[in-house]
C-alpha cells in the first residue's frame, strides 16, 4: 500500500510540473529566442537591453564601443528621454535596442580533439582534419568518425561533439562589446553535449536545431541527441525550451524530453532517472587499474563518460551493464568521471560526478640478459628485463657511449619485459638500458650494461705471388678493419703442420725458400675488437 501511495503522489507531482510548463513558456520564451524586453520602451515592443554604466563610462564612450554606425549619441538619449546636457553616474542605466548594437561574427575554437574529426569549410566545402587551435566560422561543419572534439565559442559556452555527429554553424554573431552573442548551429546527427553560459536578456540567443526539433537555451548544461527516429534532449542544469519549431515546452534540470519522426513530431516528456551514488575513490591514483563501483538505482544500464579536465577531451565513453568499471589506460592528470543510469528509451538520467587525479610514477627496471659485458654472436640479440611498476611500457636504448649521447638503436614501446633491437647491430662494443614510462609523464631508467657483438672479418685473398733467386714475396688485399695480418707456411695444403707464423703489419711479405719444396702460405686479417679472423684460401708457392 505505501509503494501505491508513493507511486502515486510522484505522479502527481510530476504532472504538476508539466502542467506548470507551458505558463512559464509563455513568459519567458520570448527571452529564450531572443526577443524579449528588459524594460518598457515608448517605441514599441522591439527587444531592448539595459546597460548600466561603469566606472570610466559616459554616453560617449558608450556609443563608440556598443553601438552600431546608424546610431547616434542623440538617438540614445531621445530613445531614454534624457536631455542633451544629461550627466550620468556609474549604475545609471540606459536603454538599448537590439538592433542598435554592433554585430560581428565571432568565430569559435576548437579546444581539444580526439581521434579523426574533419572540418568541413563553408566557403568551399574542402574537408580537413580538425586540430586543437582550429578556427570554425560560420557556415563550417564538424563531422566526426570514431573521434570526438570539444568546442569554444565566443561567450565562454562549450560544445562536446561526440563520435559519430555532424554539427553546423549557422550563426555565430557577438553583439560588440556587451556580451550578448546569437548562436545558432543544427546538429544533423549524433550527440552534443552543451555547457551555455547564462544568457544576457535583451537579445542574446543559443539555439540547436535538428531535423525533427529544436533547443533554445538560457543558460544549462544539457545533452542534445539527433537520428533518423527524433530528437532527444537531457537537461542536468538549468532550462531548454525544447520541441517541435514554434511548439517548444520548457524542460528543466531532472527531465529529459523527446520528439519523434514516426508519431506525427508528439512531444514526450519525463523524469530522468536518479543520479546513482558512485563509491568514493582515493583523491589520488598511484596504481591502475583501479575499481570504480556504485550502487544500482534500478536501472540495468549505466553510462559512464571520462573527460579530462584541463582540456574537456572526451576521453572514454562506455556502456556498462553492471556497477562496477576497471579504470585502466590513463595517463597522468586531472580526470572528470560522468556515471549516469539509462532509461528505457536510452536516455542518459542525472550524472554523478567524481573528479579523479592519475599520478603513476614510473620504477627503474631490473635487467636480466645480457649480463654485463657478455659476448654474443647474434646481430639481433634478446634483451631482457623485470618491470617493477605498474601500467609501465617500456624499451631497449643501445648506445656507443655510456652516456647514451650516441644513440644506435632502440626498441618499440610495450608494456612487455623483452625486446629486439629495431635493426642489426654490426659487430662492436655497446652500452644498453631499458628506459620505463607510466602515465605519459613519469620516466625512470635502469643502469647501463655493456654488450659486446662479435663478427668476422673478411677473409683474406692473396693477390700475387714474385719470385727473386731463393726468395718469394707474396702480396694480398688490405681489408679496412684489419689493424695487422697473420701469416702462415707450411709443407701441407692442410695446415695441420705449421713451419713458420707471422704478425705483419703490412700486405705483403718476403719468404726465403729451399729450392725444389713444395709449401703452402695462407693470410688473414686481425683487430683490436670483438671480430673474428678468418683465413683466406691457401697459395702453392715452388722455387725451382
Amino acid at each position: 500500500m505505501p509503494d501505491i501511495i508513493s507511486n502515486h503522489l510522484r505522479t502527481l507531482i510530476f504532472a504538476a510540473v508539466t502542467a506548470l510548463i507551458p505558463v512559464s513558456l509563455a513568459a519567458e520564451l520570448s527571452i529564450a529566442r531572443g526577443s524579449a524586453s528588459t524594460a518598457s520602451s515608448s517605441q514599441g515592443s522591439a527587444p531592448e537591453w539595459v546597460y548600466a554604466l561603469r566606472p570610466g563610462d559616459s554616453i560617449a564612450s558608450v556609443v563608440q564601443t556598443l553601438l552600431s554606425e546608424n546610431a547616434s549619441r542623440q538617438r540614445l538619449l531621445e530613445h531614454n528621454g534624457l536631455a542633451s546636457n544629461t550627466e550620468l553616474s556609474v549604475g545609471d542605466t540606459l536603454r538599448i535596442p537590439v538592433n542598435w548594437l554592433k554585430r560581428q561574427p565571432e568565430p569559435a575554437r576548437v579546444i581539444s580533439v580526439t581521434g579523426h574529426v574533419q572540418h568541413i569549410s563553408g566557403i568551399d566545402g574542402r574537408k580537413l582534419p580538425l586540430a586543437k587551435d582550429s578556427v570554425v566560422r560560420v557556415g563550417d561543419e564538424i563531422l566526426s568518425g570514431a573521434g570526438s572534439a570539444t568546442v569554444g565559442l565566443a561567450d565562454g559556452s562549450e560544445l562536446r561533439i561526440s563520435p559519430n555527429s555532424r554539427l553546423m554553424f549557422n550563426r555565430l554573431t557577438q553583439y560588440g562589446k556587451s556580451g550578448m552573442v546569437d548562436t545558432r548551429l543544427r546538429l544533423q546527427r549524433g550527440e552534443v553535449h552543451t555547457r551555455v553560459q547564462p544568457i544576457i536578456e535583451g537579445g542574446a540567443r543559443f539555439e540547436i536545431e535538428t531535423p525533427s526539433a529544436v533547443a533554445a537555451v538560457r543558460g544549462t548544461v544539457f545533452t542534445l541527441r539527433a537520428s533518423a527516429t527524433g530528437s532527444r534532449v537531457q537537461v542536468t542544469e538549468g532550462v531548454v525550451d525544447f520541441g517541435k519549431p514554434g511548439m517548444t515546452r520548457r524542460i528543466p534540470a531532472g527531465y529529459g524530453a523527446s520528439v519523434s519522426t514516426v508519431d506525427s513530431g508528439s512531444l514526450e516528456i519525463r523524469q530522468l532517472p536518479p543520479a546513482p551514488t558512485i563509491t568514493p575513490l582515493p583523491p589520488v591514483l598511484n596504481r591502475l587499474p583501479a575499481e570504480l563501483t556504485w550502487q544500482a538505482n534500478g536501472f540495468p544500464t549505466y553510462r559512464l563518460d571520462i573527460f579530462d579536465q584541463r582540456s574537456g577531451t572526451w576521453v572514454q565513453s562506455r556502456e556498462v551493464t553492471d556497477t562496477h568499471f576497471d579504470i585502466a589506460q590513463l595517463d597522468n592528470g586531472s580526470y572528470e568521471i560522468h556515471l549516469a543510469a539509462l532509461d528505457r528509451q536510452g536516455i542518459a538520467g542525472m550524472p554523478e560526478i567524481a573528479e579523479l587525479e592519475v599520478d603513476l610514477q614510473a620504477r627503474s627496471p631490473d635487467l636480466t640478459a645480457p649480463a654485463d659485458g657478455e659476448s654474443v654472436n647474434d646481430d639481433m640479440p634478446e634483451f631482457l628485463w623485470q618491470l617493477n611498476g605498474t601500467n609501465e611500457v617500456a624499451r631497449v636504448e643501445i648506445s656507443e657511449d655510456e652516456s647514451f649521447r650516441r644513440l644506435v638503436t632502440t626498441s618499440e614501446w610495450a608494456p612487455e619485459n623483452r625486446a629486439l633491437p629495431s635493426r642489426p647491430l654490426s659487430p662492436g662494443q655497446y652500452y644498453w638500458r631499458v628506459v620505463t614510462e607510466a602515465g605519459g609523464s613519469s620516466v625512470a631508467t635502469s643502469s647501463p650494461r655493456k654488450l659486446i657483438v662479435n663478427g668476422t672479418l673478411p677473409p683474406v685473398r692473396i693477390i700475387s705471388v714474385n719470385y727473386l733467386d731463393n726468395q718469394v714475396r707474396v702480396f694480398w688485399e688490405s681489408v679496412e678493419q684489419a689493424v695487422d695480418y697473420r701469416l702462415q707456411l707450411s709443407e701441407e695444403p692442410g695446415f695441420r703442420n705449421i713451419i713458420k707464423e707471422a704478425d705483419i703489419s703490412d700486405t705483403t711479405a718476403a719468404l726465403r725458400l729451399i729450392p725444389g719444396r713444395r709449401y703452402f702460405v695462407r693470410v688473414k686479417a686481425l683487430s683490436e675488437g670483438p671480430l673474428a679472423s678468418r683465413w683466406g684460401p691457401g697459395r702453392e708457392l715452388y722455387l725451382d
